[in-house]
């Protein structure tokens, strides 16, 4: 049975406030959790990447549940390593694609100009470059569009026990039935993150936190915590 959802109860601002009122006690240790979490997961060429995402959203959920952060739940997220595999391929797989044809777009035609000596000019090159542009940035809104689907997929196998093909479908059924709140809420992110890097992106750090208990927020409104399943 999976779970039941409701729809229409995200609000993107409330979901920050609250939030950040529910993680201020134990911000920096749920801060060091996450940043060892990613390290460990970039480090493992995201090998563990599923395992340390379950890892720090037990740690969050705990918090959000009325418990105090424990960093141990970062390695209890090797529990959820076999359920988490296939959202890590879900997730890397349109960046890794992103990557690439940023490489084949944009960069190659200026390395092409670099090492041509002069025989190919600015005037050819230039149609090329403005229509990788148009390219990557239409890839760049089906990457931002395939993520925002899988939004509550890490927390669904943490606080669920799902598979991730279950997490998968069940995520992006809700983030369709939800998409003007989700569409804010990724706004919102957005936003933060923006004041992050402002912050002489030494602040980008520091409101990682924050986005996710804001998103998190945003997962117990759809998925309460006592919802009966279907």
């Amino acid at each position: 049975m999976q779970p039941e959802f409701t729809t229409g109860q995200i609000r993107p601002i409330d979901c920050v406030k609250e939030g950040f009122e529910l993680i201020k006690q134990d911000y920096w240790l749920l801060f060091a959790i996450t940043v060892v979490g990613m390290f460990i997961g970039g480090f493992s060429v995201y090998i563990l990447l599923g395992a340390m995402l379950c890892g720090i959203m037990r740690a969050f959920l705990r918090v959000f549940d009325g418990g105090r952060a424990q960093f141990d739940d970062l390695w209890a997220g090797f529990e959820y390593f076999g359920k988490s595999i296939l959202a890590v391929v879900f997730i890397f797989v349109p960046v890794l694609i992103y990557v690439v044809v940023m490489l084949l777009t944009i960069y190659l035609p200026l390395i092409a100009l670099a090492v041509s000596g002069g025989r190919i000019s600015p005037d050819e090159i230039l149609p090329v470059f403005l229509g990788a542009l148009v390219v990557d940035a239409i890839i760049a809104l089906l990457m931002v569009a395939i993520h925002s689907l899988l939004m509550f997929v890490f927390p669904l196998i943490v606080d669920k026990g799902l598979s991730s093909l279950d997490a998968i479908k069940l995520s992006a059924r809700a983030t369709l039935k939800n998409l003007s709140g989700v569409a804010g809420l990724i706004t919102v992110n957005i936003g933060l993150t923006v004041l992050g890097y402002l912050a002489f992106c030494v602040g980008l750090y520091l409101v990682i936190p924050i986005v996710l208990a804001t998103n998190l927020v945003a997962y117990r409104q759809v998925f309460p915590k006592n919802m009966t399943a279907s």
